[in-house]
């Protein structure tokens, strides 16, 4: 929970870089503290703590034993919604409560309602006791945490491993505090602690959060330890020992560029989850707006597949039945909440295409196909590449549409842009009482050129044993298009194994303007006992320029797709911050260029070439305004391909040249990705960058 670093409005970064010296106190294992951390109003218990390293004992109570979020933590956080607007506030939480017991939420298995920053007033009180928010929480914390009781949901609360919260105001965190916060949130009713990293003075991070994992077992209240430590010190490696779930990665936004990298970094440490121990990739953002449905039941699906915990970040008193409907999905949150406690593994990726595999207690497997793309695209795989056993036939349980489909032993769907379907797979013996399953999509994108006609190919093929009756499949356009079948586009019986393949011509009217339009490809059967199934898919279909001639400039062309981490992609301009044109001339070490495009990693840039381009070339780099930080690679696609790549880029190198061959591609893309630090400062410029056509 960091302000972004880019728009300069956080020094706690700054601060943290400038680790101070820690001496380590080798009798107790424990960090001494800076002078600023052990604070004359820090109480006797906390100072004796410091001093000696052993927690106070509280007589008569045991240590907690182990056992607590033996799944990932299902509930509400209200962060993502509010951050510290004056709408966070007592009636708020209690509205919250309310509706997740009256919407069905509880009974999902959704069960803490969090409280995040800016709960607390700015100075604790003369015996160091922290002091709730007079004006957001007046009748104190522990009437909050009686009221969520009440419902039958637990509560939780934040505060962070430094002097202040992160928070600008300067809210008083716990570090040489920890014993004393820790009993007053346990008399207060906690039962969640989420634990940031903000102005920590440099101490170290394992230390810091040992000592508050000491202070709440000190308590004897069974308290659910969330180390929110960014991922900075790999806590997957240690944090197991410490709390019951880890950040991975920083903050998430609520941009789908900005939920790809965390997704990507957080896949690769599945071998560290199980029961008690999960990996967190930050709250989810369902229904804030920033992202689609389709993108934000992607969101949801990966967050399930990957053992992570779920906790609601927007404001429920005005979500939409569309967020109810994604967050509700009880066969995805069954995914998630699964006991065996397995995070989702990548089994294949390439060309923005991902399958992602869980295996589940009963010993079915989770099987996610995410498309990274702004197209469609098939993604499949088969039983035995996700580990099932040889069978007759396997049971494909769609667990977004709720329904039962059969295969012979192809996983396959041809999945919308930024989308994902997911399959729970197993060997059946039952599997002929199940439909086959029908994959139905096109052969690539669908890019009309203004004024002209498109060839575009279809595709259904049956997955399964038995056949499907009646097939029938049509392109639903925009009114005053043409759609024309040339060849069949219907089957009265299409077995198991056989595909129809159609052909079509789709034409928009003359005096349609360049621009996003969207067709949808309908597919229709029926089942062996006579049953309709209708499926559905999106196609982008963007009406496009004709392809450019001569040697021109990106930022002088139409964009037919852009997508940027930060603000809008600029033309001849750096990114600078979230509003269009803020930026300033392009400068890459020194050296500036006038003509180039000005992105924010993560970002994509696409156009269309229509195959009559040759070459693209640009000086790659990032922009002197983040002085020399920032972390960057670029990327060129070219139809699906990477045609060129830059080593990693800081804001210490000097501009790198960058030239691609894209004979014959018919659509370029421009791509930048983020260091493995975060996103901050990753402000990428794409100099004179131009084509030869």
């Amino acid at each position: 929970m960091r302000a972004h670093p880019s728009r300069g409005t956080s020094g706690n970064r700054r601060r943290i870089l400038a680790a101070l010296s820690v001496t380590l106190l080798c009798s107790t294992g424990v960090t001494a503290l800076p002078a600023a951390a052990r604070s004359a109003d820090a109480p006797a218990a906390d100072r004796a703590a410091t001093a000696t390293g052993r927690a106070p004992a509280i007589p008569g109570v045991p240590r907690v034993p182990d056992g607590l979020a033996l799944t990932p933590p299902m509930g509400f956080n209200n962060w993502n919604s509010t951050h510290c607007r004056a709408e966070f506030n007592e009636a708020m939480i209690k509205s919250i409560a309310d509706i997740m017991v009256d919407k069905g939420l509880k009974a999902a298995g959704y069960e803490y309602v969090n409280l995040d920053d800016c709960w607390a007033s700015p100075k604790r009180d003369a015996n160091g006791k922290l002091v709730p928010h007079p004006q957001r929480f007046p009748n104190g914390i522990k009437a909050v945490a009686d009221y969520v009781h009440s419902k039958g949901l637990k509560f939780g609360i934040y505060t962070s491993a430094g002097t202040r919260t992160c928070d600008s105001t300067g809210l008083p965190g716990a570090l040489g505090h920890e014993f004393s916060d820790a009993r007053q949130f346990a008399e207060w009713g906690v039962d969640y602690l989420k634990y940031d990293n903000c102005n920590n003075e440099g101490v170290d991070a394992k230390k810091r959060y040992t000592t508050m994992r000491d202070a709440l077992r000190a308590t004897g209240r069974p308290i659910v330890y969330s180390i929110c430590e960014w991922g900075e010190n790999k806590p997957w490696e240690w944090a197991g020992d410490l709390g019951h779930l880890w950040r991975t990665t920083w903050d998430i936004k609520d941009k789908w560029q900005a939920l790809l990298p965390i997704l990507k970094k957080n896949l690769k440490l599945a071998k560290y989850a199980g029961p008690g121990r999960w990996n967190d990739p930050d709250m989810l953002e369902v229904g804030n707006g920033g992202m689609t449905d389709t993108e934000y039941r992607t969101h949801f699906s990966l967050w399930a597949m990957m053992a992570a915990p779920l906790l609601i970040g927007t404001d429920l008193r005005k979500a939409t039945p569309q967020t109810y409907e994604i967050l509700g999905n009880r066969e995805v949150i069954a995914l998630d909440q699964d006991p065996l406690g397995k995070q989702g593994t990548v089994v294949k990726s390439g060309g923005s295409r991902w399958t992602v595999v869980k295996r589940l207690a009963n010993g079915d497997r989770a099987v996610a196909l995410f498309n990274e793309a702004d197209h469609p695209q098939r993604i499949t795989t088969t039983a035995k590449d996700v580990g099932l056993p040889k069978a007759g036939g396997y049971r494909l349980r769609d667990v977004w549409k709720h329904r039962d489909f059969h295969s012979a032993g192809t996983i396959s769907a041809t999945v919308p842009a930024h989308g994902t379907v997911v399959f729970r797979v197993s060997p059946s013996k039952r599997w002929a009482a199940f439909p086959p399953a029908i994959e139905a999509g096109t052969d690539r994108a669908v890019l009309v050129e203004e004024g002209d006609s498109h060839d575009v190919k279809t595709t259904v093929g049956n997955l399964g044993r038995t056949p499907a009756q009646d097939v029938r499949t049509r392109f639903d356009a925009p009114e005053g298009w043409r759609v024309e079948a040339r060849s069949p586009a219907t089957a009265r019986v299409l077995p198991g194994g056989r595909t129809l393949r159609t052909s079509w011509r789709i034409t928009p009217p003359e005096d349609a303007a360049p621009g996003s339009y969207e067709l949808t490809l309908t597919t229709t059967y029926r089942a062996p006992d006579g049953e309709p199934i209708t499926q559905t898919l999106p196609v982008p279909s963007p009406i496009v320029v004709p392809p450019p001639d001569g040697t021109p400039y990106a930022s002088d062309l139409p964009f037919v797709y852009t997508d940027n981490y930060l603000g809008p992609v600029e033309r001849d301009a750096s990114v600078g911050g979230a509003k269009a044109g803020d930026g300033v001339p392009l400068s890459i070490g020194g050296v500036r260029y006038a003509k180039g495009l000005g992105t924010h990693a993560t970002s994509e840039v696409r156009f269309y070439t229509g195959e009559q381009c040759s070459v693209f070339r640009a000086q790659v780099g990032v922009d002197d305004e983040t002085g020399t930080q920032g972390s960057v690679a670029f990327e060129v696609w070219a139809d699906g391909r990477q045609v060129a790549q830059s080593p990693r880029l800081t804001g210490a190198d000097g501009p790198a040249s960058l030239t691609a061959d894209i004979e014959d591609a018919r659509e370029v893309r421009l791509v930048t990705t983020m260091g493995e630090d975060n996103y901050a400062f990753d402000h990428s410029d794409w100099g004179d960058a131009r084509f030869e056509c």
